[in-house]
């Protein structure tokens, strides 16, 4: 298939150089889909169906065979080799059972290694003599250790992951997932499947994934190209709201408080006030001359004009677009009156006459979104004034800045100095909305970084991820409910998903002693892994931790798969030098593991999202104490936790939190 690509002649083929470019462009794009993955198989399994699916009648209709991969494969004639698992010929091979067998007599599953067919495995579903079976090539493939980045699941999706990844595009789904439940890999394969079924619209309006760090994005940046999707965007919530155009760049921190604050969407009041605060009301009359005649719009009339839009509360840009067209409307009412008959293209001069123009600079002036906000951060009396009844005195205190920036470029604003930027310039012109935004680890975000995604995805739709258990910002989410309401998608449907297939069953256990003090109301999670796991909490003398930490390192390096040391972010430095001291080599989150090198150094703050076959947890109470609160820390420590996927080891030196000393 490939080949065919590669041997296609494009000379004369279009009409001017740009479809000439365009044209290359998507042939270059097609043969880098088309890649070949050495150790990837191109099929994973087979469905035998009874009768031929969509015949009118089944009576007599001969069954057929299909063989079922992450990409469509034909042969040289044309005819289907294998089916792409999207399709819906397809979905039996997830959702079929003994109960409902979806007129499937054989589902077969492949087992491969290193990409070379070894084994194969056969379910008998319309078989009434045969019972369900535990599918062990399931169980094996979901158990593989890994090394490297985050790959594709399309052999091993389960129903209730796949009910989510087939639902239609018109709606947002928000998918609450215990540790361990594939909820990244199912938002994933959601792109990856909406891309399939609605290709054209979502290849004109985009698709974005949003991550919480550049290091979860790196970790899952290699799913979708090996689906053969290349045109999806990665980026992080600081991505989507930096705008270089505008001369802000995050150079900055908040305090805990000052940064709740700035992320609470009253503050999106605040930012209207301040903005609608720049019209004034008309001091005079315009007067407009054209040739010998001079015609005059009264003051009274152009408080009518702006009073008229500031009620209708369109955007700022727009009704500032639209005030000399208004204006000079009223002047061509007058010129009919006086027996002329003016066309568009007089309406449009007026709108442009110097007198127009200065009467709109001086009623609704433009005005810099960064400006605006750098104004309202560092002027005590203007924010007093736009804040007044929305944020009480000490609020407004701790979001002033002690020593405000001269000007824009040279502020030193802060993350969420720029999500309150980004708010600001969609108040004055609409930001451009993509068709599908996929929402990753979305229990950390703000009330105001929600308005920011949500502009992203205002005519499209949106795939929420998160677990409310591992919100560890001081202002995570307490529900998704209030969540998707500031994301602009109030109703949306939101899954549970309950059952963990990687994270071993007692350190889930173990780790889910928190959760009733971190999220009481949330279900505890299970795993249907039959092997229990490597799984040890080891008390050492406070004074032989590092040793202690560095023999756990050494003894998972006895083990098949990737590594992860998480520690408090405080005592990361001291680690990695004992670890070089050591001779123990390691990475940062982000580097690729090898075969050479499968041990990664991770703080705990960058630790969600990521999985490691075996982790080593450092000092727990290091880990809660690192966080401004204890419920923020706990949480921290949940996500730590449950990173491992094959064994984990807790050294601690320090008491372990109460509940987990029980």
């Amino acid at each position: 298939m490939r080949a065919d690509v590669e041997a296609l002649d494009l000379r004369d083929v279009s009409a001017n150089w740009v479809n000439a470019e365009a044209l290359h462009h998507q042939v270059s794009e097609r043969i880098k889909a088309l890649a070949d993955l050495a150790d990837t198989p191109l099929f994973f399994g087979r469905l035998d169906y009874l009768h031929t699916p969509g015949a009118e009648s089944a009576e007599g209709a001969a069954g057929e065979r299909f063989y079922i991969g992450r990409r469509h494969v034909h042969d040289g004639d044309g005819d289907p080799m294998v089916i792409d698992w999207r399709a819906p010929v397809s979905q039996p091979f997830y959702q079929a059972s003994k109960k409902a067998p979806m007129d499937i007599g054989l589902r077969r599953r492949f087992g491969y290694t290193g990409g070379e067919l070894t084994a194969y495995e056969d379910e008998r579903l319309s078989d009434p003599e045969e019972a369900e079976q535990t599918s062990k090539l399931l169980q094996s493939e979901i158990e593989r250790p890994r090394v490297g980045p985050m790959r594709d699941i399309v052999a091993t999706i389960q129903p209730e992951q796949d009910e989510i990844v087939r639902q239609g595009i018109g709606g947002t789904i928000c998918v609450q997932g215990a540790p361990g439940t594939g909820k990244t890999a199912v938002g994933l394969h959601r792109v990856a499947y909406l891309l399939y079924a609605h290709r054209e619209r979502l290849a004109r309006s985009g698709t974005l994934v949003i991550g919480p760090n550049r290091s979860f994005l790196h970790y899952i940046e290699q799913v979708l190209p090996a689906l053969g999707e290349l045109q999806v965007a990665q980026a992080t919530v600081e991505d989507l709201v930096t705008r270089p155009s505008l001369g802000a760049e995050s150079r900055g921190t908040d305090s805990a408080d000052a940064a709740r604050i700035k992320g609470d969407a009253r503050l999106a009041e605040v930012l209207r006030r301040a903005l609608r605060s720049h019209v004034t009301a008309p001091a005079e009359p315009c007067v407009v001359v054209r040739g010998s005649r001079r015609w005059r719009v009264p003051t009274y009339e152009l408080e009518e004009i702006v009073e008229e839009l500031l009620t209708r509360d369109i955007r700022y840009g727009a009704a500032r677009e639209a005030l000399p067209q208004r204006i000079a409307h009223a002047v061509l009412i007058r010129m009919e009156q006086a027996g002329e008959a003016p066309d568009d293209r007089v309406q449009d001069a007026v709108a442009r006459n110097p007198a127009v123009k200065a009467a709109v600079k001086a009623i609704w002036p433009p005005v810099d979104p960064a400006k605006l906000v750098l104004r309202l951060l560092s002027d005590a009396d203007f924010l007093a004034a736009h804040a007044d009844g929305i944020l009480d005195a000490d609020e407004q205190k701790t979001i002033l800045w002690a020593k405000p920036g001269r000007g824009v470029k040279s502020a030193k604003w802060s993350p969420a100095d720029l999500v309150l930027i980004d708010e600001a310039a969609d108040l004055i012109e609409r930001t451009p909305s993509l068709g599908h935004v996929v929402l990753d680890e979305a229990q950390d975000l703000s009330p105001m970084q929600y308005r920011a995604v949500g502009r992203r995805c205002s005519t499209g739709s949106a795939t929420v991820l998160g677990d409310i258990a591992q919100g560890t910002t001081p202002w995570a989410t307490a529900s998704w409910e209030e969540a998707l309401t500031h994301l602009g998608k109030d109703g949306a449907a939101v899954e549970e998903l309950t059952q963990g297939f990687r994270v071993p069953r007692e350190v889930i256990a173990y780790a889910s002693r928190l959760l009733p003090a971190i999220a009481p109301g949330l279900s505890e999670a299970t795993s249907i892994r039959e092997a229990a796991g490597d799984f040890s909490v080891r008390a050492v003398d406070p004074d032989e931790l590092d040793a202690a930490v560095l023999a756990a390192c050494r003894e998972a390096l006895g083990h098949e798969g990737s590594i992860g040391l998480i520690a408090a972010d405080a005592r990361v430095p001291a680690l990695a030098e004992a670890l070089d001291a050591a001779g123990l080599t390691h990475l940062s989150p982000g580097e690729e593991t090898s075969a050479e090198a499968r041990l990664t150094l991770v703080p705990a703050t960058l630790a969600k999202g990521l999985e490691y076959d075996y982790v080593v947890l450092d000092e727990p109470a290091a880990v809660v104490d690192g966080e401004p609160d204890e419920r923020t820390g706990l949480r921290r420590l949940y996500v730590a936790l449950t990173r491992a996927v094959s064994g984990l080891t807790v050294i601690h030196g320090a008491p372990l939190p109460e509940r987990l000393a029980a």
